[in-house]
């Protein structure tokens, strides 16, 4: 019996049950593991406390994956709620959308929700049975079809629409940066038989190989980066977009005036790595009247303080050509006893040059290692709050 198969029989319910809400450290599940001796058997006993191990690890994406049903690698490539409802959006009401490569169904359930139908499509049959299975517990089990197959030998008629994950693993290994199962190049021809495609990529892809008339978006949960969505044309509504969840900010590639460079002002703004992914930094420069400190840095200044899911604001408190024994005086003057150094367009050793510092104060800072004009430059700031500070890619951002 498979562990899916002994997971999902009535026994293997009956244990998952008793695990429920536990927390399963090693410690703790050598301690179960001996006290279930007996009542179950050892594979299923096994199976259940890595299942309830990732249950747990799981609530940082699913409100309820107390009762779903995760693989290690599932779960680890699963998108979180919010940005799979997020691309789902765009397959709204259409008939029938294929969800390739579907893993243990986080977008399958997103996409349940708003197309009137969606078919699974997944090679290895227990990660399929789990995410048919993570349908039921959402209510979508009218709603999906399932089907067991290599998704690059699959007949593509009658679809409406094609969502498509491709595996960038292979079994316990990473597949090489910017490599994934489909290759990319097979997940974007998908569009010369069905129009609305959508292709989930690591963020780091190379956007050379992205055709221009795809629109590329990253998407970023508070600062962390996720994932960058391919859209074809037919779904393609800007050539670039940077999208911030839980606040569903987005920004998008418009054309405008060059973005002017200047001295520092009052404040430096740090835009999401979604924005400087994009590319949009001068967009969202325009949008907030800012300008750049170096024309090949994405930092930018403003003097008035903003507030914007597209970027962290920091308040300048001294801004300085970057000298080691100048910036420790200024450090010192201030009071500054910690720091969170941060370096962009500047090579070093961030501990290193903590030490170097010698750091002493009550009182703690950001400083910036940056460049203004060609020229190294350092920047002490105090952040201003961020309500994109720590917000999970999950049911607790809601």
């Amino acid at each position: 019996m498979s562990k899916a198969a002994g997971l999902l029989s009535p026994a293997g319910g009956e244990l998952l049950g008793r695990l429920r809400g536990l927390a399963v450290t090693p410690d703790e599940a050598l301690r179960l593991a001996a006290e279930l001796r007996g009542q179950y058997p050892p594979d299923l006993i096994a199976a259940a406390l890595t299942q309830q191990a990732l249950r747990t690890a799981g609530q940082a994406k699913f409100s309820r994956a107390g009762d779903m049903f995760f693989t290690r690698a599932g779960l680890e490539q699963a998108s979180g709620e919010l940005a799979a409802a997020h691309s789902a959006r765009r397959f709204a009401g259409l008939s029938l959308v294929a969800d390739l490569c579907c893993g243990i169904g986080g977008d399958l359930i997103a996409l349940a929700a708003v197309a009137q139908r969606v078919l699974a499509v997944d090679a290895d049959l227990e990660t399929l049975q789990f995410a048919y299975r993570n349908g039921v517990v959402h209510g979508l089990a009218g709603k999906v079809a399932a089907a067991c197959a290599d998704v690059t030998r699959l007949r593509l008629h009658g679809l409406s629409g094609i969502f498509i994950d491709p595996a960038r693993r292979s079994g316990s290994r990473r597949l090489r940066a910017g490599d994934s199962r489909p290759p990319l190049g097979w997940c974007l021809a998908l569009a010369e038989q069905v129009p609305r495609v959508c292709v989930k990529a690591a963020p780091g892809l190379d956007l050379d190989r992205v055709p221009e008339s795809w629109e590329i978006e990253f998407v970023a949960a508070g600062r962390a980066l996720k994932e960058a969505l391919l859209w074809s044309p037919a779904l393609a509504t800007s050539p670039r977009r940077a999208t911030v969840l839980p606040a569903d900010a987005t920004l998008v590639a418009t054309p405008g005036p060059p973005v002017s460079v200047a001295d520092p002002g009052a404040y430096l703004l740090d835009p999401n790595p979604a924005v400087t992914r994009a590319g949009l930094v001068a967009e969202l420069a325009r949008s907030l009247g800012a300008w750049q400190i170096d024309p090949r840095i994405a930092f930018l200044s403003v003097d008035q303080p903003v507030s914007t899911p597209f970027a962290r604001t920091l308040r300048v408190l001294a801004s300085l050509p970057w000298h080691e024994k100048e910036a420790a005086r200024t450090l010192r003057e201030l009071g500054i006893g910690t720091a969170d150094i941060r370096r962009r367009g500047l090579a070093g050793d961030v501990e290193q040059i903590r030490r170097r510092l010698s750091l002493r104060g009550d009182k703690a800072a950001t400083i910036v290692l940056t460049r203004r004009s060609d020229r190294p430059w350092g920047l002490i700031c105090e952040p201003l709050p961020d309500p994109t500070d720590s917000l999970p890619d999950g049911p607790q951002a809601r």
